[in-house]
């Protein structure tokens, strides 16, 4: 043998020791996964790695802290204080002010399609407790006049309701900035796999250990948890859903949704099941998953086409979907009941 073809089988064993000995690592990652009951939804983290273990505590305590500062219903919580303290100048956790801008931005920008003061309506209608029901429309009517981000009064380190009865309810945006500060928590961990599922919010970090895109299903609105209707190709990216089918209940033969139109009071009412936000940043998924179900197709569609690496899948009650620009390769459709509609239907 010459000595050139010895040089070059030495350093194709040499490749290929190598590339064994990475496969192997990685799946020898410690895998440690944890969940809990926060912000009234199963929190489930998952991560890979040697800092595993100590980011995923770090995560569940971290969300826990967020929801004891911005839940409704927890006594010492800033937005509690707020909502029980109309017209005084409360002061408020610089986490908690961050997710209040952010919502007040999201408000402004859609036009009031997101609004963070819908506390009223939402305690009203009572949907997803115990004692749901459809109020009086003099009550609703009452009630919007009780809601109105423009009474959210936001200074650098407090905040302040500037009209009685007003309520704060953060709901439709929490979780998304929950999961992103648990992307940080990963990030500082050095932690280069996670997954993240606060509720049907999720998030993914990076890619699978095996190199390979993370596959997230879609829920079939018709039916329970697990029901897949189509599958997203995700690395570093969240994928915020919004449906009727989340919280629900029903009177007289009609369907009344959790997802709450603030121009009208009544569960928003449009052709559509779902609305799924794909996007890198949970936080901004969260209150765009929300807006854009509320704005309809037609409406929610041109403006997700106005917003950069932001992309939305919507099913309609006839079982059709439509998908913004970018997500044409991203999404594969694993149920023959739904209808792909191709074009430029939201150009017009």
């Amino acid at each position: 043998m010459s000595k050139k073809k010895k040089i070059l089988l030495f350093s194709i064993l040499i490749m290929m020791i190598l590339f064994l000995t990475a496969c192997n690592n990685q799946s020898e990652l410690k895998k440690v996964e944890d969940n809990a009951f926060l912000m009234d939804t199963l929190v489930k983290v998952r991560a890979h790695g040697n800092g595993a273990e100590k980011a995923v505590k770090e995560s569940i305590d971290q969300i826990e802290a967020i929801e004891n500062l911005m839940s409704k219903t927890v006594t010492k919580s800033d937005v509690y204080k707020l909502n029980h303290n109309p017209k005084k100048e409360i002061i408020i956790a610089p986490e908690t002010m961050v997710v209040l801008k952010k919502a007040k931005k999201y408000a402004n920008l859609t036009a009031g399609d997101f609004d963070p003061t819908l506390g009223a309506l939402v305690n009203l209608w009572g949907i997803g407790t115990k004692n749901p029901t459809v109020p009086q429309p003099s009550a609703i009517e009452k009630a919007l006049k009780n809601t109105g981000y423009q009474y959210l009064d936001l200074n650098e380190e407090s905040a302040k309701l500037t009209q009685a009865k007003v309520k704060i309810d953060l709901g439709g945006i929490v979780k998304g900035y929950a999961a992103d500060s648990v992307r940080k928590i990963m990030k500082k961990n050095e932690v280069k796999h996670a997954f993240v599922n606060l509720g049907g919010n999720v998030l993914v970090i990076g890619d699978k250990v095996d190199g390979s895109a993370w596959k997230i299903g879609i829920q079939d609105p018709r039916k329970g948890r697990g029901s897949v209707m189509a599958i997203v190709a995700a690395k570093d990216m969240t994928i915020v859903t919004s449906g009727n089918y989340e919280r629900y209940f029903e009177e007289n033969g009609k369907l009344y949704h959790h997802i709450i139109d603030p121009k009208t009071g009544y569960p928003a009412q449009n052709n559509l099941l779902s609305v799924s936000i794909i996007s890198s940043s949970s936080f901004d998924a969260d209150a765009l998953s929300t807006s854009i179900y509320v704005m309809g197709l037609k409406k929610g569609m041109k403006f997700i086409e106005t917003i950069d690496e932001v992309e939305a899948m919507f099913i309609t009650k006839e079982l059709d979907v439509y998908l913004s620009s970018g997500l044409k390769e991203l999404v594969e459709i694993k149920n023959k009941d739904f209808n792909l509609i191709e074009g430029e239907y939201f150009a017009n």
